[in-house]
Parts: C-alpha cells; structure tokens; sequence
C-alpha cells in the first residue's frame, strides 16, 4: 500500500467511525420510527456512502496535493444530488405517513432487525427494487474508489481530473434505480402487513379414532 492509498483508507475509516458514533448516538442512519431498535434507512445510508467517497477522495487530494482543492466534476455534481434528492423524499414520505389520520399508528414503527435485511426490506420482507438499489450504489462505489486510486497515483493527470466522471448513461441508471425506490416507497407504508400461516398442529379426529384389527 502506498502513501496515497494508506491516506485515503485512514479517512474513509474515520469517516465510517464518526458516522458510526452519530448513529448509535443520535440515530443518524435510522428511519423516523418510534420502534426499538429503529430500522436503518437505505436512503440514508446511501448518502452516507457517497458522501464519505467523495469527501475521503477530496481530503486525499488536499493531504497529497500540497492542500489543493480540486474543482469537483458535474457528475461527481448529480452523483450526490440524487442521493440527497432520495434521502429527502423518502423522508418527506415517512412524515407524511405518520402524520395521515387514515393509516394506523404502527404503519412504519416495526422493529429493525439488521443492517442488510433493513435497507434490503420493507415490512413485508426482502423486496427486488431495494436490492438493485443496493447493488447498483455499491458496485458504482467500488468501481468510484478503485479508478480514484489508481488516477491519483498519475503524475500526468490535473488535479482536477483525478475525480473520476461518471457517464451520463450510467448516472441516468443510477437516478432511475433511486427514482423507483422512492416512488415505490410510497406504497410501503400503505402495504398490509403479510403474517405467513401458522403451522397446523391439529391431529385429524378420523385418526385418533382408528381401532386396532385383530387377526382372523
């Protein structure tokens, strides 16, 4: 590991520690619930993640730059965009819902269970949109960290071109995913909660009711 990449790392762990620290403190990643333990909120953790990215990247550049600060690129712009952009309207919807007379009281209070089954599920369980959410912000936020290391460590590149751009294809890709759970979230609250049958232990009367056969 190199300087640049020992920079970075020790920054975006202190990054995840703080957050970390608000979190069991104040409930940073949580959903608006009255229930214990909250449920974490996939948008807000998206835009955690992102945000902890880009601020890692930008205080490496500073650190390794001579305390440069990079002119961010347009996509890096809309990157942070659509997750606050999520992160405020799945918040406005949970206010929203809790404060409609018409749902009951317990429509988003249920228990959180753990991280992934959190941000992967809503009340009724695992659900196909959150997962491409989930996959796409992470496989995009691998690949973001990846070329950022690799660029930095580019002599020939400007300060301002070791950000790396995201295309305008796959920023649509990424906004039409977060698009989708926000609108679908609209509905969640609304959902009936689904109880799976309970198992039937009865024993069938005709049964109980065989007699033995004696032989002839």
């Amino acid at each position: 590991m190199n300087y640049n990449d020992f920079v970075f790392w020790c920054v975006f762990l202190v990054l995840a520690a703080i957050i970390f620290f608000l979190d069991k403190k104040f409930y940073l990643l949580r959903d608006i619930a009255t229930a214990s333990p909250r449920s974490f909120s996939f948008s807000r953790v998206q835009l955690s993640w992102w945000t902890s990215i880009v601020l890692s990247a930008l205080v490496t550049i500073m650190i390794t730059k001579n305390v440069q600060i990079p002119d961010l690129n347009n996509s890096t712009l809309y990157l942070l965009g659509i997750s606050s952009a999520t992160t405020i309207g799945s918040t406005l919807i949970d206010v929203s819902d809790q404060s409609n007379p018409s749902l009951p009281p317990s429509t988003d209070n249920y228990k959180g269970q753990n991280f992934f089954l959190d941000i992967l599920s809503d009340k009724n369980g695992v659900n196909v949109h959150r997962l491409q959410t989930v996959v796409f912000n992470l496989v995009f936020g691998i690949w973001f960290i990846i070329n950022f290391l690799l660029r930095i460590k580019n002599p020939a590149l400007k300060i301002d071109d070791i950000i790396p751009t995201i295309t305008n294809n796959n920023l649509i890709l990424l906004g039409v995913s977060s698009g989708v759970y926000t609108a679908l979230k609209t509905t969640e609250n609304k959902q009936i909660t689904i109880t799976p049958p309970a198992a039937n232990t009865t024993v069938s009367p005709a049964v109980n009711n065989i007699q033995p056969t004696t032989p002839q």
